[in-house]
């Protein structure tokens, strides 16, 4: 039998369900209290603007519309609390797929170390799922954009998150199926990749709605927008990589500790030597 040592060595799927969990979660946390402090006071800047444009929009259709617009289902502090929750629900859906992810890759190529692999990972997944998507369809602040377009603006997000993840799985298979050409010819065939992906979403039909929001408002909101999209992908990496070099360091101590004991040697100072098993 090959010693613990010479194994190679292997990652079940419950474990990374629990490393992505912790990471997802505290991933969300942090997006969810960034845009609460930072975020938040736009979007109330924005709501105030929306409340401003629709009262002389509703004042020239009659009071009663007026009053039906103005009614509120949750308060401000509620939906406070509702967008950080909702941020940690969110991070944990995210860290059950990248485990999911992680774990099939990881089958093919156990000996990679977690750290750098982590990182790659949640790298791609911010192009992927944030940044290509965000670029064709830059996030508005809330009350923008017609009721009834609401399915419409829904499918074309979704059409550009599906476009940008198959984008960059095909990236990652021509960099594995030009293994043989050196590192650069490799790097530069995966953002050409990359660029055409960003050319097809591009192709998608543009927004519905117009986007009647102060100019400057509107760029700080969509800068907050990526930044926390950005936080929330680094933290997950940093969560999660860090996780996985701990599960290394106590997979490679526990080795040890059966080798030793394995040999005779003992595994703390002053045991007594026993003789290895036949």
């Amino acid at each position: 039998m090959p010693s613990p040592a010479s194994s190679p060595p292997s990652s079940p799927v419950l474990p990374l369900l629990g490393r992505g969990l912790v990471a997802g979660g505290a991933a969300g946390l942090a997006a969810g209290l960034f845009s609460l402090l930072l975020a938040e006071p736009l979007m109330d800047r924005a709501i105030r603007a929306e409340e401003k444009r629709a009262a002389a929009e509703e004042h020239a259709h009659g009071a009663a519309q007026a009053a039906q617009h103005h009614e509120e289902l949750f308060t401000r502090s509620t939906q406070h609390a509702g967008l950080v929750v909702s941020a940690v629900v969110a991070g944990l859906a995210i860290g059950v797929l990248f485990a999911v992810a992680y774990a099939l890759v990881h089958r093919r190529d156990p000996h990679a170390a977690p750290w750098p692999r982590a990182l790659a990972f949640a790298g791609a997944a911010f192009l992927a799922v944030s940044l290509l998507p965000g670029l064709r369809y830059p996030a508005n602040p809330p009350g923008v954009g017609d009721s009834g377009t609401v399915g419409e603006r829904q499918a074309l997000w979704l059409a550009s998150v599906a476009i940008g993840v198959l984008g960059m799985f095909l990236a990652r298979q021509v960099y594995v199926r030009l293994s043989a050409r050196s590192v650069p010819v490799r790097q530069m065939a995966a953002a050409l990749t990359t660029v055409a992906v960003l050319a097809a979403l591009f192709l998608l039909p543009d927004n519905p709605d117009p986007v009647p929001v102060d100019a400057t408002l509107l760029w700080d909101f969509r800068v907050l927008s990526v930044a926390s999209h950005a936080l929330l992908w680094a933290v997950f990496a940093a969560v999660f990589g860090g996780l996985g070099l701990r599960a290394v360091r106590e997979g490679a101590a526990r080795g040890v500790t059966v080798g030793a004991s394995a040999a005779g040697v003992p595994s703390r100072p002053g045991a007594t030597p026993t003789a290895p098993p036949r």
